[in-house]
């Protein structure tokens, strides 16, 4: 199947869109950690996001296959309650600095995977974008991370290793994740894969947290009972950004974008979450971006235009 120019060019916007409200994901996951453990900042959040994809829900019922419905069990499983909580686990452990910059490894991720198992082609010059994007990511956390070390208003934490990789681990299920639902979205629309595997993922995530909550009054156990009352509107606003925003919203255009441009070509725009995560940490915490930041932005916007203009002529992206 061949893409005309202007799904090309809407299909990079989507994508381009999903990395900018990806961006602000850890910085709202920051503030609620600090009010609230990791399994329920994560639940909340895509309770969410669940209200986000209602309309789709209602609107859009459909029936899947036997090989379909396992497929978007998979998905759902290795994108929500796997990714998120190894992700977020990691955040826990690390700075957002330093977790942004594992991020930027997902596009180089991606277009290995997709050039593996989908069998996309990308030539020297897309790998060489994503090269220096992935480079640009990377001076760019470094940079505001170095230009704000002495800053009064910089955060505490420091980064362990234990937290690095577990993010790292995190981008490995999110690339199985994306291909699976590049694979459904050759028999469904991505709305309606984008609204099943959150409506899946978010019940597997609520059975995994909340098993251990119900059975608390016969079972003796360690389990917190759910933050709720006590929660500030701070925390509150934290997570219905990053539920509606950062999710629900991020992912349909993702899917949508992805089912009209590959996904080698569409990984570029992955690298906008980690450099724009690490403006937003940097901004807010009152520090300064160095010479090593603007020219990693430039390398972003250098290679996400490479990527856009070599994109006009039509070309096969599902198979």
């Amino acid at each position: 199947m061949t893409k005309s120019a202007p799904a090309h060019w809407l299909g990079y916007g989507a994508c381009a869109l999903a990395g900018c409200l990806w961006g602000m994901g850890f910085y709202c996951g920051r503030l609620a950690l600090n009010e609230m453990s990791v399994e329920y900042m994560v639940l909340y959040r895509f309770l969410f996001a669940m209200l986000g994809m209602l309309p789709v829900l209602l609107r859009k019922r459909v029936r899947f296959s036997a090989e379909d419905l396992r497929i978007l069990l998979i998905s759902a499983a290795l994108g929500i309650p796997v990714q998120f909580l190894l992700q977020f686990h990691g955040l826990a452990r690390t700075t957002v600095s330093h977790a942004s910059l594992m991020v930027g490894c997902m596009p180089v991720l991606l277009a290995l995977g997709a050039s593996i198992f989908a069998g996309e082609r990308l030539d020297w010059a897309g790998w060489l974008a994503l090269a220096g994007s992935t480079l640009g990511a990377g001076l760019v956390v470094l940079g505001g991370a170095h230009a704000g070390s002495s800053g009064a208003g910089v955060s505490h934490e420091t980064p362990t290793l234990a937290g690095d990789l577990l993010v790292v681990v995190s981008l490995i299920t999110a690339l199985g994740w994306i291909l699976l639902s590049k694979k459904l979205m050759t028999r469904h629309s991505p709305p309606v894969v984008t609204a099943y595997t959150i409506l899946a993922g978010t019940m597997m995530l609520a059975i995994w947290i909340l098993t251990p909550v119900l059975v608390r009054p016969w079972i003796p156990n360690a389990s917190v009972p759910m933050p709720f009352a006590h929660l500030s509107a701070t925390a509150w606003t934290a997570l219905a950004v990053g539920g509606l925003a950062c999710t629900a919203t991020t992912t349909l255009l993702w899917n949508w974008g992805i089912h009209h441009v590959p996904a080698s070509r569409a990984g570029v725009f992955l690298n906008i979450e980690p450099a724009l995560g690490s403006i937003l940490g940097v901004e807010l915490l009152g520090e300064q971006l160095g010479p090593y930041a603007w020219l990693g932005g430039a390398l972003i916007l250098g290679a996400a235009v490479t990527m856009t203009v070599r994109g006009h002529a039509p070309e096969v992206v599902l198979e």
